[in-house]
C-alpha cells in the first residue's frame, strides 16, 4: 500500500477558513495567526503536503480551484469528525438534547447563528426548538431554556437585552397615511399589539388590525409590500423596511426586555449552562 503524507488538521482550518471568508487576510484574523504565518501554510499544503494547486490568485482576490473545491468538500468532514472525537472522549457528558422555547421573531433574527456555532462546537448535542408566543411558552415546564419577551418592571431570569418596540413601513410606501390605519399585527395574546392598539387609542388614532399572524414571515410579508404598518422590536428591521413615529403623527411605543428561562426545580446539565452561554453571546450581536 501507498503511503501518503499526513495532513494537518490545522491545516485544514486555515484553508476552510480561507474558503469561508474569501482571502488570506481576514482568515488569518478568524485562525488566530499572522496572514504570512497562513501564506506559508498554504503553501506547505499545496506545494509538499498535495502538490497541487488550491487557489487561484488575481489581485487580492482568491477562489478555489477545481482541486481546492474537492479539499474543502473533505476538510469540513474530518474536521467535522476531529471535533466529535475530542468533545466525545474528552468531553463525554457533552452529549445529549437541549429543548429551547422562543417566539419566531427570535429564532428568525437571533437563534440562526448560534444553532450553527454550537453545532460546530458540540456536533453531539441534539438541540430541539419550539417557537410559541412568550405568553404560551411561560405556561411550559418541559422546556430547558426559555427566551421570551417581558414588559418593564415584570423581568425574570438572566436579560439577555432590552430595546424599544418601533413603527416600521415598507421602503416607498406609505400606509400610514390612511384612515384608518391598517396594521400587520401578532396574533391576540401577544401584548406588543396591545401596547401598540393601546397607544393609538390614546392618541385618538382611528386603526383597523387588518392582518394578523403567529409568524413574523407572514407579518414581514404583508408589511413589505406596503400594505400595512407593524410594530415589532428594532433589531427585527429588515432593509426593505424603514422605522417611521413621531414625524408620521404616530406614538412612541414603550421598551421591552428580552430575558433567558431556565426549567424551574432542576439542576441545571453542563448540557444546558454550555447552550445558555451561547444564547447570551448571540444575543449580543
Amino acid at each position: 500500500m501507498a503511503e501518503f503524507p499526513s495532513i494537518d488538521t490545522d491545516l485544514l482550518r486555515t484553508f476552510a477558513a480561507i474558503a469561508d471568508h474569501g482571502g488570506f487576510t481576514r482568515a488569518a484574523e478568524a485562525v488566530n495567526r499572522t496572514q504570512s504565518a497562513v501564506s506559508m501554510q498554504m503553501k506547505r499544503l499545496e506545494e509538499d503536503v498535495l502538490q497541487c494547486a488550491l487557489f487561484q490568485r488575481e489581485g487580492r482576490s482568491v477562489s478555489l480551484t477545481q482541486e481546492g473545491v474537492v479539499l474543502l468538500g473533505y476538510a469540513r468532514r474530518i474536521l467535522k469528525l476531529h471535533s466529535e472525537v475530542f468533545n466525545t472522549l474528552r468531553q463525554p457528558q457533552m452529549v445529549g438534547t437541549v429543548k429551547i422555547g422562543s417566539p419566531d421573531d427570535y429564532v428568525m433574527r437571533f437563534l440562526p447563528g448560534v444553532l450553527s456555532r454550537f453545532a460546530q462546537d458540540y456536533p453531539l448535542i441534539n438541540v430541539e426548538v419550539h417557537c410559541e408566543p412568550s405568553s404560551q411558552l411561560l405556561q411550559r415546564n418541559d422546556l430547558d431554556l426559555t427566551i421570551v419577551t417581558r414588559k418593564p418592571g415584570t423581568e425574570m431570569g438572566q436579560i439577555l437585552r432590552q430595546e424599544r418596540f418601533v413603527w416600521m413601513v415598507a421602503q416607498g410606501f406609505s400606509p400610514h397615511e390612511q384612515t384608518p390605519l391598517p396594521l400587520a399585527m401578532f396574533n391576540t395574546d401577544c401584548f406588543c399589539r396591545t401596547w401598540a392598539c393601546n397607544a393609538l387609542d390614546i392618541q385618538q388614532r382611528e386603526y383597523r388590525v387588518a392582518y394578523t399572524s403567529a409568524s413574523l414571515a407572514a407579518i414581514n410579508a404583508v408589511v413589505s409590500t406596503g400594505l400595512a404598518v407593524t410594530a415589532q422590536l428594532q433589531s427585527l428591521l429588515t432593509p426593505d423596511l424603514r422605522i417611521i413615529g413621531a414625524a408620521e403623527n404616530l406614538p412612541e411605543l414603550p421598551s421591552a426586555s428580552i430575558v433567558l428561562l431556565r426549567k424551574a426545580n432542576s439542576a441545571s446539565s453542563p448540557i444546558i449552562e454550555c447552550f445558555a452561554e451561547y444564547i447570551v453571546e448571540g444575543f449580543k450581536l
